[in-house]
């Protein structure tokens, strides 16, 4: 504990020398379009929303991007559900996430963007916000917000916990476990998304008493719906694509183009009416992939434009965000990216699953090897990894060839997600209702109160 709390000591004084730089920094990240114009002091601490007015406790949600911040979701509505009296801030960090959520969220939630882990960002949030009880997403795991929490006597949770196989090894040298072991004392719950996480958190000293599992909320991400003109514009699409043979490149990284670009240009030989449908990680790089199809020949439409297909069109880039579930629903076949180069770590594949397509992914697939293993153990047929370039155009030229095979690989995929999704949002709210909401007493929401 004493060489915790010196590790500590360093890193606070390092990240409070280093906040003049970090301060340039977001300014610097503003001017280049990746922090909010306006609400960039955020991450700095400062609140732009009122606290809440009605009386209960706040609980804090923080997801770094997008994919937590979906998972996040249903925990939230579930337990704004179970316990009315809720108040709740949440915060991300990406302005990705920031676009789609703040359009999504319901209007009792607070949204804002998190602050950066420096003392004086970090006490002024707190000293604002004073919530009660901390919910974090995954692997966000700060010192400076995780002490000075406890300090406070905020009660903290990490759910669908993980830590990279890099950041174990990191935390795992003589330098940092002490400080890791440190900060996984103050957590009242930890939910790993696995057991292999669970086993880490162990072996980087965490209490066995508050890990719990409950299954991988990433099988469980919000369905927001769409609005009556995005229903109608993938109506429109679906429409387009009938008597097309459709196939998706979904979360494509930089580089992965020419695997798909090499595909497709195989299954053109073999069904002249293919359609690609690439969706990019990055929305910004959609034009680069449009560009790159164009000047081999390929006839290229960008979703963005809102163009029709023209005759001979046979590659559709999806160059927006939040689309990506109901895409899904226009193929029967999704090869999910991030997995075919060394030093990716894969994506989620229970959206496309849950759709109903054929599932196919890389062998660089990270932390979501529990997902690919848990699926294929539930069903052999429902996740096909490939190594590489021409596995990839094997399976496909076969699932395209054989419509048996096709129709298995899909009932497959969406049995083993129903199987691995069930109760999972139920069990984790009440981990939470027992470890981290019962522990708010009375006397601590009068006091929030009272100060506000």
């Amino acid at each position: 504990m004493e060489k915790g709390l010196v590790a500590y000591n360093v890193y606070r004084a390092i990240s409070c020398g280093l906040s003049p730089l970090i301060r340039l920094h977001l300014r610097w990240r503003r001017f280049r379009g990746l922090e909010h114009p306006h609400r960039w002091p955020e991450r700095l601490g400062h609140p732009s929303q009122p606290q809440p007015r009605r009386p209960g406790p706040l609980i804090w949600f923080h997801a770094v991007s997008l994919g937590e911040g979906m998972i996040a979701l249903p925990v939230i509505k579930q337990c704004i559900q179970r316990m009315p009296h809720l108040n709740v801030l949440f915060t991300i960090t990406t302005l990705s996430a920031f676009e789609v959520l703040s359009k999504r969220l319901p209007s009792e939630i607070i949204l804002q963007f998190s602050p950066v882990d420096t003392p004086a960002s970090i006490r002024s949030f707190l000293h604002y916000w004073k919530p009660n009880a901390i919910v974090l997403m995954e692997s966000e795991l700060w010192p400076n917000l995780i002490m000075d929490a406890s300090k406070n006597g905020i009660t903290l949770a990490l759910l669908n916990a993980r830590i990279s196989e890099k950041s174990f090894k990191v935390w795992s040298g003589p330098m940092l476990l002490p400080l890791i072991s440190l900060m996984l004392s103050k957590f009242s719950l930890i939910v790993p998304l696995s057991t292999e996480q669970g086993i880490r958190f162990q072996l980087l000293q965490a209490p066995p008493y508050i890990i719990n599992f409950s299954g991988d909320l990433k099988y469980v991400m919000e369905d927001t719906g769409v609005n009556e003109r995005g229903r109608k514009n993938i109506d429109n699409l679906r429409l387009q694509l009938s008597d097309k043979q459709v196939w998706m490149a979904s979360s494509i990284h930089r580089g992965e183009e020419e695997i798909i670009l090499g595909v497709h240009n195989v299954l053109m030989q073999l069904q002249p009416n293919i359609m690609t449908i690439i969706v990019p990680r990055h929305p910004q790089q959609g034009r680069e992939i449009a560009k790159k199809f164009e000047e081999e020949g390929q006839n290229v439409v960008l979703r963005s434009q809102h163009e029709k297909f023209k005759p001979g069109t046979n590659t559709y880039v999806v160059d927006t965000l939040g689309e990506l579930r109901h895409l899904y629903t226009l193929t029967p076949i999704a090869v999910i990216g991030g997995s075919f180069l060394p030093g990716l770590s894969g994506h989620n594949i229970s959206e496309a699953a849950a759709a109903g397509c054929a599932v196919l992914t890389g062998c660089h697939v990270g932390h979501f090897s529990h997902m690919v293993t848990g699926m294929q153990r539930s069903n052999p047929l429902s996740v096909l990894q490939v190594s590489g370039k021409q596995e990839l155009e094997k399976a496909l030229v076969e699932l395209f060839t054989n419509t048996t095979l096709l129709e298995a690989r899909r009932r497959a995929a969406k049995e083993a997600f129903c199987s691995l999704s069930s109760d999972i949002v139920a069990n984790v709210c009440i981990l939470l209702n027992f470890h981290i909401f019962s522990r708010l007493s009375v006397e601590e929401t009068k006091m929030r109160n009272e100060v506000s």
